[in-house]
């Protein structure tokens, strides 16, 4: 029964994130992160997208899992599909596939397709993506080197908050 009165004020149900993500797609956010009319404060070019929605896509590709390992490994130099495939445990052939074509896209890995029978295809970083090393091997190390106290961390969150 509808008492025509006004319920408590609740925070939106979507994080920071997801409204810049909407803004993004709908072109109405600038550098900043506000709402503003479509195709303000965007670069000459930029088809419609401001600088901000563009560097987040690009972070969202390097920032992937699956793309930080597959620009650590080729940081030791060229490899073949299945040298990253064995190499990264739990991706599946698909989403290796997938994750290249999109670095390959961005300029962050070459594809080289060798003429012989059977074909060879090699993948190796661009000088872009070499660019990339020291950040995401830091990000690596910081990772492995924290696995004990973020496993610790875990188990008492876990125990603070059971799952229903």
């Amino acid at each position: 029964m509808d008492s025509g009165q006004a319920g408590p004020v609740s925070e939106p149900s979507g994080s920071a994130d997801d409204l810049l993500e909407a803004a993004c797609d709908s072109g109405a956010a600038s550098d900043a992160g506000t709402a503003t009319d479509a195709g303000t404060a965007t670069d000459a070019g930029a088809a419609g997208h401001p600088t901000s929605c563009r560097a987040r896509e690009v972070l969202q590709r390097v920032g992937d899992k699956w793309s930080m390992y597959v620009i650590d490994l080729l940081g030791q130099g060229t490899m073949r599909f299945t040298e990253l495939h064995r190499a990264i445990d739990g991706i599946t052939a698909r989403m290796l596939t997938v994750t290249l074509r999109g670095l390959e896209r961005d300029g962050i890995v070459t594809r080289t397709i060798h003429p012989v029978i059977p074909p060879r295809v090699e993948y190796a970083l661009t000088p872009m993506g070499r660019t990339l090393l020291d950040t995401i091997g830091k990000l690596v190390t910081w990772a492995d080197s924290h696995l004990p106290e973020i496993e610790a961390a875990r188990v008492a969150y876990d125990a603070r908050h059971p799952s229903p």
